[in-house]
């Protein structure tokens, strides 16, 4: 496992910690999420960087085995001219190219797996980094609904506490309460009227003998 590997694995065993601690996981998935696109494109620049180099490590390995072929034909030309001089110098410069093939073909050997090794992790980070996403717009969806349920719950305190039964029995009692107020002012209004016209009687009663003995006394 590679160190970068490893160190993944725990940045994600953090984030897993952190979020079961977390009042707002939301926001720490977001945090991980840039942290994630700033190594994502560094690995992307190394990845590129890496390329171009394992491209010259290549041209290097396939120069130098054309460079091989080529002193190797030319020293049988030699040969065949009779230099043999000639044809040692030539031999001489293809073992210098054989060495450096071998050399650089090592050299690009190593750099193509270490390319292969960035790729995969690369596409790791990529994968890692759409999971943890969707992961966040599920956890997004769930405290949006945990927001609102909470507001609904605010707005809703209050009510259903009334009882309307008892809420109208006490109306009952206060409208029974005006209607029995209106009802005996009305009788006693009657009976004072009543009592009024039972007197106006008396006092015509009255005046009606007062006259007639003021008429008696007249006569005699």
């Amino acid at each position: 496992m590679s160190v970068f590997r490893r160190v993944r694995d725990i940045t994600l065993a953090n984030l897993n910690e952190w979020l079961e601690e977390s009042q707002d996981p939301v926001r720490l998935i977001d945090q991980f999420l840039i942290e994630t696109r700033q190594e994502i494109a560094e690995a992307e620049k190394l990845h590129y960087q890496y390329a171009g180099h394992t491209k010259q490590l290549k041209q290097q390995v396939d120069q130098a085995k054309v460079m091989r072929d080529k002193r190797e034909e030319q020293a049988l030309l030699a040969l065949k001219a009779e230099e043999e001089h000639l044809a040692k110098l030539a031999l001489q410069e293809k073992m210098l190219y054989e060495e450096k093939i071998a050399q650089y073909a090592d050299l690009y050997e190593q750099s193509r797996q270490s390319l292969q090794d960035l790729e995969s992790q690369l596409n790791e980070l990529k994968t890692e980094y759409q999971v943890v996403y969707s992961k966040r717009q599920y956890y997004f969806a769930r405290m949006e609904t945990l927001r609102l349920q909470q507001r609904m719950n605010q707005r809703m305190n209050g009510f259903g506490t009334q009882d309307v039964p008892k809420m109208f029995n006490r109306l009952e009692d206060r409208v029974s309460d005006m209607e029995w107020e209106a009802r005996s002012l009305r009788e006693l209004r009657k009976t004072g009227q009543d009592f009024a016209g039972q007197a106006n009687s008396t006092l015509d009663e009255e005046l009606s003998r007062l006259k007639q003995k003021l008429q008696d006394k007249g006569e005699e």
